[in-house]
């Protein structure tokens, strides 16, 4: 299914951006109605959105480096409301089948901060076939990154929307963006990419 751009939503979840969530991002919370807006803007003009979420198991072996965080089925693990497309689909990290058609947003769940590790990423691009992306969420320097890396590694034009990213530290996130522009990624704002793409 050939489609023009699809959007990707990086792991707007609980326990990121609130307070009381277990590894909160200072600060994340005030991108929800900017990640709102995108998902919407999306599902109106029919373009795709993959929510990545973390999906951790109470062992899981990421937390040797970091503390623990988005356990699957805990509240901190869910995305908010306002974040949700009402025709969407949870998508485990497993080979296999799965559909996707008719769906506005798919919730791709991961268990490492590069959903390029994902068994289900590939052949969900492979679907898709889109001829550009859209990447926001959070953190910019290390989630947003990897998707970023991994689909500009795809040749297609990638843009990371600047107003819809947190970070975790100013220095980190500038890096990390510097890096990306150097591969090739636009910066945009949520204005730029609702009124006319990148």
């Amino acid at each position: 299914m050939a489609c023009d751009t699809v959007f990707f939503d990086i792991d707007t979840q609980f326990d990121f951006l609130v307070p009381s969530g277990a590894l909160y991002v200072p600060r994340a919370e005030r991108i929800v109605p900017a990640i709102a807006r995108l998902n919407r803007f999306a599902a109106s003009r029919g373009f795709p959105v993959v929510s990545t979420t973390d999906a951790h198991s109470e062992s899981d072996p990421e937390f040797a480096s970091w503390p623990p965080h988005c356990i699957a089925g805990t509240l901190g693990q869910r995305k908010p409301e306002a974040t949700l497309l009402e025709r969407r689909v949870a998508v485990p990290n497993r080979a296999g089948v799965f559909s996707i058609t008719g769906l506005d947003q798919i919730v791709l769940e991961k268990q490492t901060v590069d959903v390029f590790d994902t068994e289900t990423i590939r052949p969900l691009l492979a679907h898709f076939e889109a001829d550009r992306y859209v990447v926001y969420g959070v953190v910019t320097e290390v989630c947003v990154l990897h998707a970023a890396r991994g689909l500009l590694a795809t040749g297609k034009p990638v843009a990371v929307v600047e107003d819809a990213i947190e970070c975790l530290t100013a220095a980190s996130a500038r890096q990390a963006l510097e890096e990306l522009r150097s591969l090739g990624a636009a910066i945009g704002t949520v204005a730029s990419v609702t009124a006319s793409g990148f």
